[in-house]
């Protein structure tokens, strides 16, 4: 294998990955990596047997597509390929800005064109299979129970994929050129997090609209939406029909993604190196006390250790981009939520109860980014180890700093609760504490070391992280649910399967199981 080659850079960058993966999967415990594959294998599972009972039944007898299920197809890879955008747009953001090895690879005496080739090809992989990650169980359901045609949707996925990191790629690269790369890093961000939401967002306001429910499918196989739909035959089912395994439409869809990711690599790749040298240069400049005319600098106010530390976290959390743009999202997922509160002010606990889950379910997510900014992404750990205040100060105001950003952020949705059922009022409060203060310690047992050796992860969290957030809040909001509905009885389960989550998080943290073993 040539040095330097594609296929040489393509090895070196699986087995970056490869040390990644097993680092957060297994780390040193062979315990541990035992109990998350047999977490990973039930949970897989459960999912299969989860997509068996949500699929419709003329999906899964080989029946010949209708309008209603041409509508249901192209509204899931809709809802998909909009994610895929959102998580693109992300990736090559942070490619752009995370500089990790960029300075060593532009030094070497090798084509670096080859390198962010591979690493945009990188790119299209990781977004497919994060996509499959859940669409893979009905997939494959799909094509036990309905015939084997249905897995023409993997490399469909495969090619939509590749179409979203095309259009990625040249929508940075566009801002780049339009208004600058300090101004691209937050304006990309903010439109992932746009492109992410806003299908969904619209389908359930006009869900509520039509039906005064936020029941995203009995919108999407009503008679309105049927009757405006096009005709079976139309040329906008090509995606829906190469899902299905039309082989016509999905030789065209394959050829459209080979076509435009090929064109993009190679166009951009080339020019990768000065977009990054370009991004790295823009925290270089004069200071505040080089610049003539700024006037004195502000005197310290003496605020006490811990009203210092408060306010640093603050003033973090305030300034990172990568947290703008996610509680965007939380922000824009909880508009529909708003507005069925507000349209059904007076139906009252009807209203309140269906909101608990949604706001408690939120809130741990956006939990969960601000304790990643505080604990994992610390940008001078060394300088808080060595200042005259203890551990455990330091992390309570990183905590403080979270819960009062949550609690401030989610006071409004509260308060109208409050207003509709003071029961539900205080049950979701109740669950938005424990979700968030359960994210919070998640993140705190997962928490990043800033050494060479994870530079590159440095910026990005643990999916085990992700998913044990994901799954505490659920169970949060799912047993809130019940308790906000007076249904006592099915309450014991998520009650249960939350703590599980949670203790099984602490004992699968790293120093957890480095201190066990």
């Amino acid at each position: 294998m040539t040095i330097g080659s594609i296929a040489w850079f393509a090895r070196h960058e699986w087995r970056l990955s490869w040390r990644d993966w097993r680092l957060v999967v297994g780390g040193q415990s062979r315990t541990r990596t035992v109990m998350l594959t047999l977490g990973g294998l039930g949970l897989m599972v459960f999912l299969h047997f989860l997509a068996s009972v949500l699929l419709r039944a003329d999906m899964l007898t080989g029946q010949a597509p209708d309008q209603r299920m041409l509508v249901t197809i192209s509204a899931t890879y809709l809802l998909s390929w909009s994610l895929m955008l959102s998580q693109a747009m992300e990736s090559v953001t942070r490619a752009f800005y995370v500089r990790g090895d960029m300075e060593l690879i532009l030094s070497s005496p090798v084509a670096s064109w080859r390198l962010f080739a591979v690493r945009i090809g990188a790119m299209t992989v990781t977004v497919a299979l994060m996509a499959l990650a859940i669409a893979a169980p009905f997939i494959n359901m799909l094509a036990w129970r309905g015939g084997a045609a249905w897995l023409a949707a993997y490399p469909a996925t495969l090619a939509l994929a590749m179409i979203a990191v095309s259009l990625a790629i040249l929508f940075t690269v566009g801002l780049f050129r339009l208004i600058g790369p300090k101004r691209t890093r937050i304006v990309a961000q903010i439109v992932a997090a746009l492109i992410g939401a806003i299908f969904v967002i619209s389908i359930q306001f006009a869900a509520i609209l039509s039906s005064g429910s936020m029941d995203r499918m009995a919108f999407l196989e009503s008679e309105t939406v049927l009757r405006h739909a096009p005709r079976p035959d139309s040329l906008l089912w090509g995606p829906a029909y190469a899902m299905m395994g039309e082989i016509g439409p999905l030789l065209i869809l394959g050829a459209v993604a080979v076509l435009s990711l090929g064109a993009t690599i190679a166009v951009f790749a080339p020019r990768f190196g000065q977009i990054i040298l370009s991004a790295a240069s823009i925290g270089a400049g004069h200071g505040v006390m080089d610049r003539p005319g700024t006037g004195p600098l502000p005197a310290f106010r003496n605020h006490g250790p811990a009203q210092a530390l408060r306010r640093k976290e603050w003033a973090l959390i305030r300034r990172d981009p990568w947290l703008v743009s996610q509680t965007l999202v939380q922000v824009l997922y909880l508009l529909p939520a708003a507005y069925l509160l507000w349209s059904k002010f007076d139906t009252g606990l009807s209203a309140a109860t269906l909101l608990v889950p949604v706001l408690i379910t939120a809130a741990g997510q956006f939990a969960g980014g601000l304790a990643w900014v505080a604990i994992s992404s610390e940008d001078a750990p060394e300088l808080i180890r060595t200042a005259p205040v203890s551990a455990f100060l330091v992390l309570r105001a990183k905590v403080e700093a979270v819960m009062s950003s949550t609690v401030i952020a989610f006071s409004p949705f509260i308060a109208a609760l409050f207003v509709l059922s003071p029961r539900a009022g205080c049950i979701a409060m109740a669950g938005i504490a424990i979700s968030g203060a359960a994210a919070t310690a998640i993140q705190y047992w997962y928490r990043l070391q800033a050494h060479r050796g994870r530079i590159r992860r440095r910026q990005t969290a643990s999916k085990f992280t992700t998913y044990a957030e994901a799954m505490s809040s659920i169970g949060c909001a799912t047993t809130a649910a019940f308790l906000a509905a007076d249904v006592w009885a099915p309450t014991l389960a998520p009650l249960v399967f939350t703590l599980t989550v949670i203790l099984l998080a602490w004992f699968l943290s790293p120093r957890t199981a480095t201190s066990g073993g």
